[in-house]
């Protein structure tokens, strides 16, 4: 019983984060825009290979800030831009839902590159999900030359803040709405 008080304790806090960072405003376009190509100079200012990524693929979705939160059931929320050849083309929000060990909340900025047009195809047609821990590569100096594109993505993470410990098991979900 006791167990299941904890359980339920961390379900009820990380739904509340949850809703929190959910009914948190939504930023105008233009002002996503803005932050997310600052964002993405923090990566390539981060690791300089990264700029061959940016130059070099199909298309890209930047979120300049994702939230996460959890004890024991986890779950975060962002939202961002999708580039296609460098231009702005739509918004994207992700999703997270992770259950295992886990305590604590954090932020992180992430991209996903697109290989080709039918990997971005993909996104955009909302079939496009993953385990966020296992796919994902942090940005430090010298990831980009060692990361490859697995099945036309790649996914580079970058911290901002916070503290979270886990070992858990979950996913992202995204969305697309073009503008």
């Amino acid at each position: 019983m006791i167990g299941f008080a904890r359980w339920s304790k961390g379900l009820m806090a990380s739904v509340m984060v949850l809703g929190l960072i959910g009914c948190a405003s939504t930023p105008s376009d233009q002002a996503l825009i803005s932050d997310s190509r600052s964002t993405l100079e923090r990566f390539v200012d981060r690791d300089p290979g990264m700029q061959r990524w940016v130059d070099n693929a199909h298309g890209y979705v930047v979120f300049p800030d994702i939230g996460k939160a959890g004890l024991w059931v986890g779950g975060g929320f962002g939202r961002g831009i999708v580039f296609e050849q460098g231009q702005p083309i739509g918004r994207a929000s992700v999703s997270q839902a992770t259950v295992g060990a886990q305590i604590g909340a954090q932020s992180y900025s992430q991209v996903i590159f697109f290989q080709d047009r039918s990997a971005l195809e993909t996104f955009k047609r909302e079939n496009f999900e993953f385990s966020a821990q296992a796919t994902a590569v942090a940005a430090t100096a010298g990831a980009a030359a060692t990361t490859s594109y697995e099945r036309g993505v790649a996914v580079f993470i970058m911290a901002r803040g916070g503290l979270m410990a886990e070992a858990t098991v979950g996913g992202q979900k995204f969305r697309f709405y073009p503008f």
